[in-house]
């Protein structure tokens, strides 16, 4: 007769006595997560920001790569037309006075 080595299952009450000690420390956990003295360093993520705070960086992003591509153009148009820094200075000038451009304001690209 042969010896059939059968797998020791684990028995209710060790499920339960492992199931215990789990929620124990899960429970342990909590407390010390909630506690606001707690030394117990957990790393989190970066902090969460709002919608507005991501639209407005969005917004800002937009308008330096809008800004970049309006010093591209304006260069590459400079350089075709053999045009003098100064003489776009004074155009730049003279439609800020007559208020045909805001300051501070990167001119809108028409296609």
């Amino acid at each position: 007769m042969k010896y059939q080595k059968v797998q020791k299952q684990l028995d209710e009450r060790e499920k339960l006595r492992k199931f215990r000690e789990l929620d124990y420390a899960f429970s342990q956990a909590l407390r010390q997560l909630e506690d606001p003295n707690s030394d117990f360093d957990i790393p989190t993520g970066p902090p969460v920001r709002s919608i507005a705070a991501l639209e407005a960086e969005d917004e800002a992003v937009r308008a330096r790569e809008q800004d970049r591509v309006f010093h591209q153009r304006l260069k590459a148009l400079i350089s075709e037309y053999d045009v003098s820094e100064r003489d776009v200075s004074d155009v730049i000038q003279t439609l800020l006075e007559y208020n045909l451009w805001e300051l501070d304001k990167t001119p809108a690209i028409t296609g």
